[in-house]
């Protein structure tokens, strides 16, 4: 009698572990002893898996195996479920009061913006486990085990919610001395048009993930510029820390170097901001807008901005 379709392709958990170590130690013996199992048991095991995939995973010679091709594709798709499962089911163990949380985040906006104020929402919910990873780019949430991300671009993520969280104001800023060279006495910020056109002679420094920043900022002044002309930086706190070293001048978001500016080791150069109709959102897949931890993220993440 064969089996429904639906269990044929849920192969039982002993099957899958028993194959998952076979796999990675190539041995069934080795598989074995992990296991705390007969060497027999584990062949039987992969036996009645290949039985009921209708595949062969090994090839089996007299004193070794060795994955087939569709083998080790199925063996790296198996491993990382059965580590989710065991993640899973570790945070679940441990934190069986609250939940876990895995947010995707911006390198800059993570430790500038959320890092100093997490604390706030821990407090207020300490049964709840964060976990982040940086993403400076979209990605498939299919693909990553991923709760929530916060995104900057448009609010236009395929099969996922996004919650507009803020504006982006970007500033030209660099280190004093370079301002102070970039001064003449013909030529300062006090001869506003005179200065700004000045400026497309200094070195500029570029943010992978806003190619068109300087173009679009010197356009309102009705000046051309290059987008090639200058540094490129695929991060914002390398560009910050170019900035600092008087490499150039640099277009950064106001909030991320507030610190900076107060410190003075970064100046305006203009007072003139870029903004455009991009902005920072709180982006979650259809399928996890219901999960308690990010229903309450969510809620503290937009009060949070609210406050500030």
């Amino acid at each position: 009698m064969s089996l429904p379709q639906s269990k044929r392709l849920l192969p039982s958990t002993s099957m899958l572990a028993a194959f998952d170590a076979a796999a990675r130690t190539g041995s069934f013996t080795a598989a074995a002893k992990e296991l705390a199992l007969t060497q027999g048991a584990i062949s039987r095991q992969i036996n009645a898996l290949e039985a009921q995939l209708n595949v062969t995973l090994f090839h089996r010679h007299k004193q070794s195996i060795c994955l087939t091709e569709v083998g080790k594709s199925y063996a790296r798709d198996i491993h990382s479920a059965l580590s989710s499962i065991r993640s899973a089911t570790l945070n679940i163990m441990t934190n069986p009061a609250g939940g876990v949380l895995n947010i995707a985040i911006l390198p800059m906006f993570g430790s500038r913006w959320l890092m100093p104020r997490l604390a706030d929402f821990l407090a207020k919910h300490p049964h709840i486990t964060i976990n982040t990873a940086s993403k400076l780019s979209q990605f498939d949430f299919s693909l990553e085990d991923v709760h929530c991300a916060i995104h900057f671009g448009q609010g236009d993520w395929a099969q996922a919610n996004c919650t507009f969280l803020m504006a982006e104001e970007s500033v030209a800023v660099c280190a004093p001395s370079l301002l102070e060279k970039i001064k003449t006495k013909d030529c300062s910020p006090e001869n506003k048009s005179k200065f700004i056109a000045s400026l497309t002679e200094q070195p500029l420094l570029h943010i992978s993930t806003r190619p068109d920043a300087w173009q679009q900022w010197f356009a309102r002044h009705n000046i051309e510029v290059s987008a090639k002309q200058g540094m490129h930086f695929e991060q914002f706190s390398i560009a910050t820390n170019a900035a600092i070293a008087g490499l150039g001048i640099a277009l950064l978001p106001k909030f991320l170097i507030e610190n900076e500016l107060k410190r003075q080791e970064l100046v305006e150069v203009c007072c003139t901001p870029l903004t455009t109709d991009n902005g920072y959102y709180l982006v979650t897949p259809n399928d996890k807008l219901d999960y308690a931890p990010v229903q309450a993220f969510s809620q503290w993440l937009t009060d949070m901005i609210a406050q500030s």
